[in-house]
């Protein structure tokens, strides 16, 4: 995300407009924690991960009288248009609050889980699947060691696409995701058909798929295979920092640039995305998840299945 509030900011000053920063998301808009943010105010951040600005949870904001609050405060400051940074939840609250006061809102997809339509890749979904690619090589190094069973639970709540991408990278033995609907008995007959001369197995579990997450699964397989030196590894909030790759950084400056130069467009209440390259400006009302969001097709659970053997 610091990426692309740097992006903003320059893109701003580029045009020779003021630009305000607001901390802690839209709690900030109704306590008023503003900031003038400056060229030297973004110098030095691009490699650092999380925001500079700050993050927060708003109830207040879920309220028509929060929202007014908020609404004033930006006219106080003579704030004229708005650039937010999240996901579905940011993009709820930014369609209402455009609707309500015909105020110009832009969105930048910022969600490690890449579950936006309108968008190949979303802000830190790159650097979320490497840093689990990371981590997983490294137990890869121990399983081999020990001729363990390694479970390796991600996050993913309602989407699979940092476990099948990330699986698919460190070359999980399976890979077991919402979409895919692989229960444990599936699991336990591909490990029984399965190779024996492997001296390791890694499996894949994204924390929101149906047969529980990595320990309801261990559990399972613990006893159905009681000689086995069965492990498990939560990865947890570590996929959520770390230093951005390449291509989150480059991305996040696009989106910034665009959301800038979107405003100064005329456009309002969109998302900015890229898909096949080309930036695009998607409405929030048809980006939010699972509306048409990024799709796991049977074409990659069958890369899943043959690059499994």
């Amino acid at each position: 995300m610091n990426a692309a509030i740097r992006a903003v900011v320059r893109a701003s000053l580029y045009h020779n407009l003021s630009v305000t920063g607001v901390l802690r998301g839209y709690e900030g808009l109704i306590q008023g924690d503003f900031i003038p943010m400056e060229g030297k105010s973004v110098a030095n951040i691009i490699q650092r991960g999380g925001t500079i600005l700050k993050t927060a949870r708003s109830k207040a904001f879920r309220t028509i009288e929060g929202r007014k609050i908020a609404h004033k405060n930006l006219l106080d400051q003579n704030i004229d248009a708005l650039i937010v940074i999240g996901g579905d939840g940011t993009f709820t609250g930014a369609d209402i609050f455009s609707k309500e006061f015909n105020f110009p809102v832009i969105g930048l997809p910022g969600t490690i889980d890449n579950d936006l339509a309108g968008t190949d890749f979303t802000i830190g979904y790159d650097t979320a699947i490497n840093t689990v690619v990371n981590a997983v090589d490294k137990i890869r190094d121990t399983a081999e060691s020990h001729d363990r069973i390694f479970l390796v639970e991600v996050m993913g709540r309602d989407s699979g696409l940092i476990a099948l991408r990330s699986g698919i990278g460190v070359g999980a033995e399976a890979i077991m995701i919402p979409e895919a609907h692989m229960g444990v008995d599936d699991l336990i007959t591909r490990i029984e058909n399965g190779r024996k001369d492997k001296a390791s197995k890694i499996i894949i579990v994204a924390e929101g798929d149906e047969a529980g997450g990595a320990y309801v699964v261990g559990e399972a397989l613990k006893s159905k295979f009681p000689n086995s030196d069965i492990r498990i590894s939560v990865l947890g909030h570590i996929q959520r920092g770390g230093k951005p790759s390449c291509m989150d950084r480059v991305l996040a400056s696009r989106f910034g640039v665009a959301a800038v130069e979107g405003l100064l467009m005329g456009k309002t209440d969109v998302m900015v995305g890229q898909i096949n390259r080309e930036i695009v400006f998607t409405p929030f009302s048809q980006a939010i998840k699972h509306i048409d969001a990024q799709e796991i097709t049977p074409a990659w659970l069958r890369l899943v299945e043959i690059l499994s053997l």
